[in-house]
């Protein structure tokens, strides 16, 4: 199986923390949704025949594109691929685009699942991280996508937010709780350098919260989610009972995709390479028909350091089998042995032949998955 990313760069605004590739000139929608469609047209040999059962729509905001483009895009990828084996197709859309008039239109698309990106419902917060939605439309855009027929909503959240404190995280769980999507990512807030908020922080204009209160954080979102019945199967993703997200599974479990799109990633299980992250020297590449892309060919300690980054991630943790199987004794003996601290700690343990964080470990997974790769 195999699955497909679509990456749509345009944006309204920039949010002030975002560091994905994304542009504010939609004057060159068409000209992108052409060339995208001839990227696809050009690539149907990358994934080599292999099924696709998942597309995601992300960005940039892909909800601000219209009806006639997604079927558009939708055309192409059915000449090469069809949808009709697909088992799940994400739309990532802004809760202030997603109108009923504009959700009929969706529902006439192959979307089966929507991702809303909320954040979080505390309005002055919103408003100094650039979102352009309140929290009354965030709620109103969950209810509006339920009315639309969206029967599989995943929202998402961020804490460690300027100003957060105990009580207004507790409250955003709460509502994100009380609006009952079968899918929700929490991510914790990153500086990432570039940023605004990044300026920001060295200009002393904002202040990071402290480790402690990142754990205190973390603790809440697990425990709340974990009270409403919420799985956490990935250490930011939680679902309703089989609510898990299929495409992004996929990315953890090492299976091949195909990125389209400017910035935008493509694995075929040997390389890695990834389109320019430039819309106009992304649609002129396309129109010459010289894709402007950089390609990775990952070796055998890269291989084994990417399944120990995503599998570990999950509550599925690593399969020692496949660990085996891919990589030989050393690369297993290798694991093991730097495992083993972890697990007399009970940071890890060993379950079904499975190598997977406890509890306890999840709140170190960063530097217990450090230690178990391979330099």
């Amino acid at each position: 199986m195999a699955g497909i990313y679509i990456h749509i760069p345009f944006c309204k605004t920039r949010c002030i923390y975002c560091d994905f590739y994304s542009t504010t000139k939609s004057n060159l929608t068409n000209d992108f949704i052409q060339a995208l469609c001839k990227e696809i047209k050009m690539r149907k040999d990358y994934l080599k025949g292999e099924p696709v059962e998942t597309i995601y729509f992300g960005g940039g905001t892909p909800s601000q594109l219209s009806l006639q483009d997604f079927q558009k895009i939708f055309q192409t990828i059915n000449e090469i691929y069809a949808t009709s084996s697909c088992k799940e197709i994400t739309l990532e859309a802004n809760p202030d685009d997603l109108t009923p008039q504009y959700l009929d239109q969706l529902s006439q698309l192959p979307f089966n699942r929507i991702s809303i990106g909320i954040q979080t419902f505390n309005d002055p917060i919103l408003k100094l991280l650039k979102r352009r939605h309140s929290s009354s439309q965030a709620i109103q855009a969950v209810a509006k996508a339920r009315e639309a027929g969206f029967n599989n909503i995943s929202i998402d959240l961020m804490y460690g937010l300027p100003g957060e404190t105990e009580e207004t995280w507790l409250k955003d769980l709460k509502q994100a709780i009380a609006l009952k999507p079968e899918h929700i990512s929490a991510y914790h807030l990153i500086y990432e350098k570039g940023t605004p908020i990044y300026k920001m922080l060295h200009k002393q204009q904002v202040k990071e919260v402290d480790e402690e209160k990142s754990i205190l954080f973390f603790t809440q979102l697990t425990q709340q989610l974990a009270k409403a019945g919420y799985k956490q199967y990935e250490i930011s993703n939680f679902c309703l009972p089989d609510k898990y997200s299929c495409h992004n599974t996929s990315y953890w479990q090492g299976v091949k995709y195909l990125g389209c799109g400017p910035s935008a990633h493509s694995f075929d299980g040997k390389t890695r390479e990834w389109n320019i992250s430039s819309l106009t020297q992304y649609i002129k590449g396309i129109e010459e028909n010289n894709r402007i892309h950089t390609t990775e060919l990952l070796d055998t300690n890269t291989l084994y350091n990417e399944l120990i980054i995503t599998s570990m991630r999950t509550c599925w943790g690593l399969s020692l089998e496949k660990l085996s199987e891919a990589f030989g004794k050393e690369y297993y003996d290798y694991c093991l042995k730097a495992a083993n601290k972890y697990i007399v700690g009970n940071l890890l343990e060993i379950e079904n032949n499975h190598l997977k964080l406890t509890p306890k470990g999840l709140f170190v997974s960063d530097g217990i998955m450090s230690d178990l790769l391979k330099i």
